[in-house]
């Protein structure tokens, strides 16, 4: 059979461990001592990111008028900021509160593919929410016969395969790895880049795919937002009026909020994670859990300020409560 069809099993047996023989999640180390007080932010940032989260997809969800493609795909944003915060904080949390570092190996892989795989959906959405502000700006006539539900759904199918294919590697890349008497993973997460320097193997391969996937996952996204908002700005200056070109990019504020912070967040977590050797380990990871936490935060804030009628519906609920 193929490798991506591998059991857990024979992925810990190649890794040279058992069932029995489970990883240590450290934390942030250096920091022990102050885990209590980085809980009191971090599970802050959590939870406000899941109030507001689930605030946009249950105003969403009730009311019918905001069933249409530019909220569909705000609902899936808000799923990705909900599963990739979700997928690490409640660990996270229970080794700051509790001090539970261990973790099993099965549960370190399904972790970190959950993680991975949630992080490549968001960028699918926030390319397709870029061709949704251009094909709501440059050709609004044909809008609803170019975006509606139906299409909107299967590019968010089409983007859940591309994550999984592009993920599934990662666990497979660490089968191949002897980790020997080492189960100490310096992090609060799997971490696919953690993991692997746990390894007393050579780590080559592991660092290529993870900076070729960055690379080529968010590089080429990026690339088509880049592509699209070139095309508004084209179409845009092309109108005479002035009221006209900022009522017209004013649509796009909202989303070039948040490709900043989920973008800027993410590259200079994952550069600082290869190249910054001159960075103390701990503000590693206190940036790589800040990139999980902080776009998710922000998201529904910045979408609920900018989007009126997103803004008097939560508003008209909010009242009513």
């Amino acid at each position: 059979c193929s490798p991506s069809t591998l059991p857990i099993g024979q992925l810990m047996a190649a890794m040279n461990l058992t069932p029995s023989d489970p990883f240590i999640l450290m934390g942030i180390p250096g920091l022990e001592a102050a885990h209590i007080w980085i809980s009191i932010p971090f599970s802050m940032f959590y939870f406000i990111g899941l109030l507001g989260n689930f605030t946009v997809l249950f105003v969403v969800c009730k009311e019918q008028t905001l069933q249409k493609p530019m909220f569909l795909l705000l609902c899936m944003l808000a799923l990705t900021d909900i599963g990739m915060s979700t997928s690490v904080m409640p660990n996270a949390l229970c080794i700051f509160w509790f001090n539970l570092k261990s973790i099993t190996v099965s549960g370190c892989l399904i972790q970190m593919f959950f993680l991975h795989a949630i992080t490549g959906m968001q960028s699918t959405v926030l390319v397709t929410m870029a061709f949704d502000r251009y094909v709501a700006i440059c050709k609004p006539l044909r809008y609803s016969t170019i975006l509606n539900n139906t299409r909107i759904a299967k590019l968010g199918l089409l983007g859940l395969i591309r994550a999984v294919v592009f993920t599934l590697p990662a666990p497979l890349l660490l089968s191949r790895l002897p980790f020997c008497d080492n189960r100490i993973i310096r992090h609060t997460y799997c971490d696919h880049m953690a993991v692997a320097k746990m390894s007393c193997g050579d780590i080559t391969v592991n660092r290529t795919y993870g900076l070729v996937i960055v690379l080529l996952v968010n590089g080429l996204d990026l690339m088509l937002i880049a592509l699209s908002y070139g095309l508004i700005i084209r179409d845009v200056l092309k109108i005479s009026s002035k009221k006209a070109h900022q009522k017209a990019l004013s649509t796009c504020t909202a989303h070039i909020c948040v490709m900043l912070t989920s973008y800027g967040s993410s590259f200079f977590s994952n550069l600082t994670h290869r190249f910054g050797q001159g960075i103390a380990p701990h503000i590693h990871i206190i940036l790589a859990n800040l990139y999980l936490l902080i776009p998710p935060m922000l998201n529904p804030i910045i979408y609920g300020v900018k989007t009126k009628v997103l803004r008097d519906i939560v508003g008209k609920y909010t009242c009513r409560r």
